[in-house]
């Protein structure tokens, strides 16, 4: 295939419908996925191809949706089940935390969910406090359940075609802010493997940790940084669980200083549990504490500005990396 210049909407839309054309058991569900197209257009005119027997329009109710794809995954089918927002996510715990991510446990390996549920998480348009919230740490903090939260145009493609062959449920969060985001991409070029992560850039100085949307945020910090004569290695982690902490821990060992960004909350967050990883496991190769950059321990305002300072940014980033590295770099 040609290079092709796509949205990372467009490239979840493409994984959707290539897996369904390749695949009879693969069904979508949820609000308004039909024939609305789903709230951020990803499902948009999927029901006209494969009809509304596999692209099904639920009632408003998220615990109804999540139940459904649990039992249809149980019963053979390859559910991809759709949540407006990650907000939604406690309502459906029960039937997520407590049945999809145990029945395989529970009924001693003979069967699984293999489900995905997507949905999409983050700030970045004045949402409000309901609708801008990062909580993958609850999904993480959940054994059983397979995260994955892709940065890039073709990982959005990449990472949902390898969920929908996993065996058991992969929750899939997607960034509100990314979904115009374009790239030119090769989709028949070989992807790193599930549960690989990246190395988007390298550098002597210090790691950077990151995933989804603060990838982004990261690179231009570390362009920033590198004008300073401060060169970062940033890798994108791509899949929670699984983790690739071995790449983590190489590049740890290498440079001697780690930085961890989320823009999920700081306490208890995503940032907190690498962090404690890191420090645990590579602390005989670590020249200064590991640092955390992370969102604030508040509700996510409707204020553009406030909103935007409740989460790291990429001068956050580079200011937080310099002072790690002060003493060491020219003013």
């Amino acid at each position: 295939m040609a290079l092709q210049e796509l949205t990372y909407r467009d490239a979840l839309r493409k994984a959707l419908a290539d897996a369904m054309t390749e695949n009879p058991d693969v069904v979508i569900l949820g609000e308004e996925v039909g024939r609305y197209g789903g709230a951020y257009g990803v499902t948009k005119d999927l029901i006209k191809e494969f009809g509304a027997e596999r692209v099904i329009d639920t009632p408003i109710s998220e615990p109804a949706i999540v139940g459904a794809a649990v039992g249809a995954a149980m019963t053979g089918l390859r559910p991809v089940a759709e949540l407006m927002y990650v907000d939604f996510i406690g309502m459906t715990m029960d039937q997520l935390a407590n049945q999809a991510a145990k029945i395989r446990y529970m009924f001693g390996g003979q069967i699984g969910v293999p489900m995905v549920l997507r949905t999409q998480g983050g700030t970045g348009r004045s949402a409000g406090a309901q609708h801008s919230q990062s909580l993958e740490a609850y999904v993480m903090h959940t054994p059983g359940l397979r995260l994955a939260m892709p940065a890039t145009v073709a990982d959005a493609y990449h990472l949902l075609r390898m969920a929908l062959t996993k065996p058991d449920p992969v929750v899939f969060i997607e960034h509100k802010a990314l979904y115009t985001m374009k790239e030119t991409v090769d989709l028949d070029a070989e992807p790193l493997a599930w549960g690989k992560a990246a190395v988007r850039r390298e550098g002597r100085d210090l790691v950077i940790v990151t995933y989804s949307r603060q990838l982004h945020y990261c690179l231009e910090a570390a362009r920033q940084l590198s004008a300073r004569g401060v060169e970062a290695t940033v890798i994108d982690i791509r899949t929670l669980n699984p983790l690739d902490f071995d790449t983590i821990r190489a590049h740890v060992e290498r440079t001697g200083r780690a930085m961890v960004v989320s823009e999920g909350v700081m306490t208890a967050g995503v940032a907190a549990e690498l962090s404690a990883r890191i420090t645990e496991e590579c602390f005989d190769f670590l020249e200064d504490p590991v640092v955390r950059v992370a969102g604030e321990d508040i509700p996510i305002s409707v204020s553009t500005a406030l909103e935007a300072g409740s989460v790291p940014g990429p001068q956050l980033i580079a200011d937080t990396a310099l002072r790690m590295l002060a003493g060491r770099v020219p003013a």
